[in-house]
């Protein structure tokens, strides 16, 4: 087949371009690198089956143009700051919501019909339900990004309602593994690197979250694109363990060879709109087939090693 993939240099984004190459599909990449890393896609522009082009997913005409011959679309590019989200409010609906209904409309005009879409866990907000199913209602959104994630399975349902499109929407737990260039383990790790005796937790970090390897992630997409045949198929995606901020700390740490002294923010949550527990049902996923490969400290644990052998991503993410 020829994918389409939306923030094709991001951290799952490349991940999943280089596991479809390896299947011997054809991929068209597309990406405007603000956060994605070119040097994630070096393996990728080895391959002739692999095409790169950058650009703004605002760009309506380049992005249908780029598409034509396609046949699904894998849309990843997004805004993933969830704790800076209210001291830039319009970033959120602009690279999520807005960029998708522009994705849904380059694909219309191209003539694809076919969605595979990371949404997140975040869309539940502070659920009721632990484990929490996909049938969960939505409660009233705690982030920006949640709500704007919401909002575009929204628009992807409308679609393949008035549209006749089909749509995978997987809503993923955090994603953990080579290539990680965002979120805990790399702020953890970027203060030890700079003071291996302290450390700050924002929170009490008593918080628990449920993560998930990145090659776990992409086998449960391709397992769900091949076996869930529903117009719409919307999947939790993570693990069914969860783990504490201080656990995942301990890890961190131990792996390191460093005993900081730890000093907290306070509070159940780390950020406004922080959610204090995360913990997915994820028995749909399961019922086709799908298990993860690594537990969570295991791939903390890879995580770590992952950007002690790579300090550039410690320097770029700084």
């Amino acid at each position: 087949m020829r994918y389409f993939v939306t923030g094709c240099a991001g951290f799952i984004g490349s991940t999943l371009t280089d596991r479809l190459l390896s299947l011997g599909h054809e991929v068209v990449g597309y990406d405007n690198f603000s956060t994605g890393r070119a040097r994630f896609l070096e393996r990728a522009l080895a391959h002739a089956r692999f095409r790169l082009i950058r650009g703004e997913l605002s760009e309506a005409g380049e992005l249908a143009a780029a598409m034509r011959g396609c046949e699904l679309v894998f849309h990843l590019a997004a805004n993933a700051d969830v704790r800076h989200g209210l001291e830039h409010p319009r970033r959120d609906l602009e690279q999520n919501t807005l960029a998708t209904l522009q994705v849904l409309e380059a694909m219309r005009a191209a003539g694809l019909k076919h969605i595979a879409f990371t949404s997140s866990g975040a869309v539940y907000g502070d659920a009721v339900q632990v484990p929490t199913p996909e049938e969960a209602g939505f409660p009233i959104q705690t982030s920006l990004y949640g709500a704007s994630k919401a909002a575009a399975e929204g628009l992807i349902g409308a679609y393949c309602a008035g549209l006749d499109f089909r749509a995978h929407i997987f809503r993923c737990v955090s994603v953990l593994g080579e290539r990680y260039a965002h979120g805990h383990v790399l702020d953890f790790q970027r203060q030890l690197a700079a003071d291996p005796l302290h450390i700050r937790v924002l929170g009490d970090g008593r918080q628990r979250k449920s993560y998930i390897y990145v090659h776990d992630c992409i086998d449960a997409m391709l397992l769900a694109l091949e076996r869930a045949t529903a117009r719409i198929n919307i999947l939790n995606v993570g693990t069914e363990h969860s783990c504490s901020v201080d656990e995942s700390l301990g890890w961190i740490c131990a792996a390191l060879g460093v005993q900081p002294q730890v000093t907290y923010g306070g509070g159940e949550r780390g950020w406004a709109g922080d959610s204090p527990l995360i913990l997915l049902d994820v028995g749909r996923l399961r019922a086709l087939g799908w298990q993860p490969r690594l537990t969570i400290r295991e791939a903390v644990q890879a995580t770590v090693e992952y950007l002690r052998a790579n300090p550039w991503v410690l320097e770029s993410c700084a």
